[in-house]
């Protein structure tokens, strides 16, 4: 499967790169919030949904991840909920991000993570990119979601 780059500017957008990233994990230390670029950036470890679909079969060695880096531009402000910022191997698992609007274009973008924790984005405007780093590598499975 080729290298995946997507670009969203608006929330529908935004919605193709989360379902790109849902079940990706990641390190505490593997995200930062560049104030003055106002930009937020994550390198993460996603499962690739699309290559797990097109193969139909449930077999591990049919399932990879891949490197993607994730940005987030014309970042006005960030703040967290449930994360320790000293604990940079802490790991993440990315649920979804979501867009909140405030007076347009502006809003908060909002990185859910499981176990309640969340990376709340003041945005001036959606503007934000995924592409994959390198080539992919055999998952140990496809993530599960049991029904609550």
């Amino acid at each position: 499967m080729p290298d995946l780059k997507l670009i969203a500017f608006d929330a529908e957008d935004l919605a193709v790169i989360s379902a790109h990233l849902q079940d990706a994990v990641l390190t505490v230390g593997d995200i930062a919030y560049v104030p003055k670029d106002r930009r937020f950036v994550a390198l993460a470890n996603r499962f690739d949904w699309m290559g797990a679909l097109a193969s139909g079969k449930a077999e591990a060695k049919e399932f990879s991840r891949r490197r993607a880096a994730v940005r987030i531009e014309r970042v006005l402000g960030a703040q967290v909920q449930g994360l320790d910022l000293g604990d940079k191997r802490k790991v993440l698992s990315l649920l979804a991000i979501s867009f909140e609007p405030l007076s347009a274009p502006e809003g908060h973008i909002t990185l859910h993570f499981a176990e309640g924790a969340a990376v709340k984005l003041h945005v001036e405007c959606i503007e934000a990119g995924l592409s994959d780093l390198g080539a992919a590598w055999e998952a140990d499975a496809k993530p599960d979601h049991p029904e609550a």
